[in-house]
């Protein structure tokens, strides 16, 4: 049994809803500094906490941290230097110095450190995968993105958010950081990034608009376009292989869900799609299927789940395109610690 203490009830009560799902895992321990929040999600089987420290403390095997993005590197790192494996909400870090430092606690802690990137886990994802093991997709092409959400006043009633020195960023960390990850996993690695950044919907610090283009490692370009002044929240996701165009539903937060059309570029082959498709295996999605790989990997089987370095990229991405703003010029992948920005992208 992974015994398991949660840092903050906000998104931290759906990663608990996870845990219940799974039997390899146990919420011995939940802070969080709203009382009444932290009575509702602990009742009786839960260990409630007030502070962070006394979390850190507890007799348990990981912290899954859900706090504040301004938080999240600190408390990691305290976290692997009392011993305990990390799972960290997006985003890892707030800069690439950050992410350094984090690494560097994992390898002398001998402990290993998960970024939230559950988005990852659903039927459509495992569909995706089959069609690429069998040959069915080639190589990658184009690819568009549409992070279209609505974020409004009630949004940033929470003081920390859309502020630097809080939320550390924008739509571009925020928001569209699950589609970034998603391409790059499953198309090709980022090579290089030209982005334009505004705050046209909320009257707030960081950005809320953005248009970027990518190019991916073996010549695909991909496009992704952000707003949080959508009518509604909607996810929109289309790569385009040599051989396959995988289009995605409209779903926000579990975008590997809904009806996806997996289309070949040669109608005869269209029944082998399908075929392929039809017969892929159920398994967990979202959060539950993100947390049944860590469980996996930190029961010694080879690590399937989210790595640091996966957090490490993401991380390294949005600081290319805060740089790329900035400066109107592309920016290539990947960077050093010899760049402008590698302590940290806010003004």
């Amino acid at each position: 049994m992974i015994r398991v203490a949660i840092l903050g009830g906000g998104i931290g009560a759906q990663h608990l809803a996870a845990y219940w799902e799974l039997d390899a895992f146990a919420v011995t321990h939940l802070a969080d500094q709203d009382a009444d929040r932290r009575a509702a999600l602990c009742g009786d089987d839960i260990v409630g906490l007030a502070e962070i420290d006394a979390a850190l403390d507890a007799d348990v095997d990981v912290i899954d941290i859900c706090l504040p993005p301004h938080m999240h590197a600190p408390v990691a790192i305290a976290a692997l230097e009392a011993g305990k494996h990390v799972i960290c909400e997006k985003p890892l870090a707030t800069s690439m110095a950050q992410v350094d430092a984090i690494r560097a606690a994992a390898r002398k802690a001998g402990k290993q450190v998960f970024p939230v990137f559950q988005y990852r886990f659903g039927p459509a994802f495992d569909q995706l995968n089959a069609l690429r093991a069998a040959g069915m997709t080639g190589r990658p092409r184009a690819a568009s993105i549409e992070t279209h959400w609505n974020r409004a006043a009630d949004y940033y009633s929470i003081p920390w958010r859309g502020t630097w020195a809080g939320e550390q960023g924008g739509a571009a960390l925020g928001h569209a950081i699950h589609a970034h990850d998603l391409l790059s996993h499953f198309m090709a690695p980022i090579r290089q990034v030209t982005a334009r950044l505004g705050t046209l919907v909320n009257p707030i610090e960081t950005e809320d608009t953005a248009a970027l283009i990518f190019d991916l490692e073996g010549g695909a370009i991909a496009t992704s376009s952000i707003t949080l002044g959508g009518a509604t929240d909607e996810t929109r996701l289309r790569f385009v292989y040599e051989h396959l165009t995988a289009t995605s539903h409209t779903l926000p937060y579990t975008p590997g869900e809904g009806e996806w059309t997996f289309k070949a570029r040669d109608p005869d082959r269209q029944r082998e799609v399908d075929a392929i498709v039809a017969n892929v295996p159920s398994r967990p999605s979202g959060f539950t299927g993100f947390l049944s790989e860590i469980a996996n990997s930190l029961g010694g089987e080879p690590n399937s789940a989210v790595s640091l370095e996966d957090g490490a990229g993401s991380i390294e991405l949005v600081t290319a395109i805060y740089a790329s703003h900035r400066s109107s010029m592309p920016v290539a992948l990947p960077l050093g610690a010899e760049h402008p920005m590698y302590e940290g992208w806010q003004p």
